[in-house]
């Protein structure tokens, strides 16, 4: 059995709050008794994150510019979504619909719920499997994306992963996910 006890909170209050994006400062005493006054916990939104399989068994990727690492990035259809306003199945086929223009053929399939930054970060990540989707709609992008789609043949997305082509984690940790439920890792 496991001595490992939650910290303690004492105080929290507000340090900037926007829609997307809340900034907590924390007063915790620590399970040795330490006390933080300053301890920040961000708080944003989930993602939902969606490894669509075409038919013709390619993976539809997006590539876009991403400003806060000032990068393009190959990755797979995500965005974020509030799990007080929106389900988490519904946000993925938005996203997948959006950025990519497919649409489901079939019910999508879960394989995890991960945290993406727990030290410091509230928010989630879901990941899902959409098999046999279809590319039948111009993508619905907002403002601020402008996103190409790339298809990868199914067997070429472990080594795009494992050369580092594929680097935002949630579409790394989706990739190996996916792969395994299909029996290709």
């Amino acid at each position: 059995m496991s001595s490992l006890r939650p910290w303690r909170l004492l105080r929290s209050q507000i340090a900037f709050k926007h829609k997307w994006y809340t900034l907590r400062r924390d007063e915790v005493e620590l399970s040795n008794g330490h006390r933080l006054d300053d301890y920040f916990v961000s708080e944003r939104p989930d993602g939902a994150y969606v490894f669509p399989v075409t038919e013709q068994h390619e993976v539809l990727f997006v590539r876009q510019y991403k400003h806060a690492a000032g990068q393009v990035f190959l990755e797979l259809p995500a965005g974020s979504f509030f799990p007080d306003q929106e389900d988490a199945q519904d946000a993925a086929t938005r996203e997948l619909l959006e950025e990519t223009g497919a649409v489901l053929t079939q019910e999508l399939v879960q394989l995890g719920v991960l945290y993406d930054n727990p030290a410091k970060d509230t928010s989630r990540i879901h990941l899902f499997l959409a098999q046999n989707v279809r590319v039948e709609q111009p993508q619905k992008l907002d403002l601020t994306e402008e996103i190409e789609v790339v298809r990868v043949p199914l067997p070429q997305v472990l080594p795009l992963v494992m050369q580092g082509k594929v680097c935002v984690s949630g579409s790394v940790a989706l990739c190996f996910l996916a792969l395994q439920k299909l029996g290709m890792a």
